[in-house]
């Protein structure tokens, strides 16, 4: 069953979704026996680096005995200025969702989309009732804090937002605050952000916040598992609570430790600003594109771009035909089959690409 509130809004009961919210960018390369351009997944490509590698193998050495997550833990404090009381290791930010979404009451969450669709999955699978708010092409896909509504007690949102690419502002998003509400910001491609500002993973003056932070894109780790949470220490406890015995392993562990240190902070900045030259070199070359009715949802801020095309499926079957694949739009809540995510790759991957691209347009 499926009812329209005001502000725009949309209430799902039971199991009802109406998108397949389990898909993700890994599906559209997973079945194309490695001769694939991947332009579907949202990792940064050549990654992880040598140096990343080595310090995970020599983790392997301490696989008898089981995962101590202290220095870890306690190195994502520091990066973060924070105490380790508001941190929390997780297998990566998808099971930070599920936590969230069995370890504490709420009876009215609303999820921002178009976004990453697994907190609104897990919040389903737990049997919560979930109130979307659809933000809209028209105004940018950018929020407007009146859309939410004030009786929501969990507010889930993505910043930059996956799939739009939309870095929405800090203080416009921390006036979600609300005394009884928890504001949880996805926070998983902010260190793509030139600076990471707009960044709230540092703050604590904000009430009911929880920030979610993953470790896989910029480091390339998707099949090691990790990520964290950072929140007031009352709900660290409680999501801690509900997570198994030693839910990360000690390779994640590892890797956790290494990549919230000065030197690998240095290099994700680094990282960042070659990825903004490299969207920026990709968002020209689209430019081109106008006449056959592409448009980019700009200004993209994020390690990807959302773009809208007529005839976008046939599009997107003709490019995996000519070796590229690309994420398919329509299984995000407020878009349909006219869109596309496209990930930011270096500028060579990006010629060819859009070579490619002219031929599948030209059909």
């Amino acid at each position: 069953m499926r009812t329209e509130n005001p502000v725009g809004t949309e209430k799902l009961t039971g199991t009802e979704s109406g998108h397949d919210l389990r898909h993700h960018g890994d599906a559209e390369v997973r079945d194309g026996g490695g001769s694939l351009v991947d332009l579907a997944v949202n990792v940064r490509a050549d990654t992880p680096p040598t140096w990343l590698r080595e310090h995970i193998a020599a983790s392997l050495d301490g696989l008898a005995a089981y995962p101590d997550g202290r220095a870890a833990r306690a190195a994502v404090a520091a990066r973060h200025g924070l105490p380790v009381e508001r941190v929390l290791l997780t297998a990566g930010a998808a099971e930070a969702f599920v936590l969230l979404a069995r370890a504490l009451k709420v009876r009215r969450p609303v999820v921002v989309h178009p976004q990453f669709t697994e907190p609104e999955a897990a919040l389903r699978d737990a049997g919560h009732t979930v109130d979307r708010v659809l933000l809209r092409e028209e105004d940018g896909f950018r929020l407007d804090p009146a859309a939410v509504p004030e009786a929501a007690d969990l507010v889930v949102i993505g910043n930059p937002t996956n799939p739009t690419s939309v870095l929405h502002p800090a203080e416009v998003i921390a006036s979600l605050a609300r005394p009884g509400r928890l504001l949880v910001v996805d926070e998983a491609f902010m260190d793509a952000v030139p600076g990471e500002r707009e960044a709230l993973a540092d703050r604590v003056d904000v009430p009911g916040l929880v920030v979610l932070r993953s470790l896989t894109k910029t480091w390339g780790l998707a099949g090691l598992r990790i990520g964290y949470v950072l929140a007031a220490p009352e709900t660290i406890e409680d999501l801690e609570r509900a997570q198994p015995l030693w839910p990360v392993s000690t390779p994640a562990l590892a890797a956790a430790q290494a990549c919230v240190g000065p030197r690998a902070v240095a290099e994700a900045a680094h990282a960042a600003h070659r990825v903004a030259a490299d969207r920026a070199h990709l968002l020209t070359g689209l430019a081109r594109f106008a006449q056959a009715g592409l448009r980019v949802v700009e200004p993209a801020q994020g390690p990807f771009v959302l773009i809208r095309l007529p005839h976008a499926a046939s599009v997107r079957s003709r490019l995996r035909g000519l070796g590229y694949a690309v994420r398919r739009g329509d299984t995000f809540p407020g878009l349909d089959e006219e869109w596309l995510r496209l990930a930011v790759r270096d500028r060579r991957t990006v010629d060819g690409f859009l070579r490619s691209l002219e031929r599948a347009v030209a059909g």
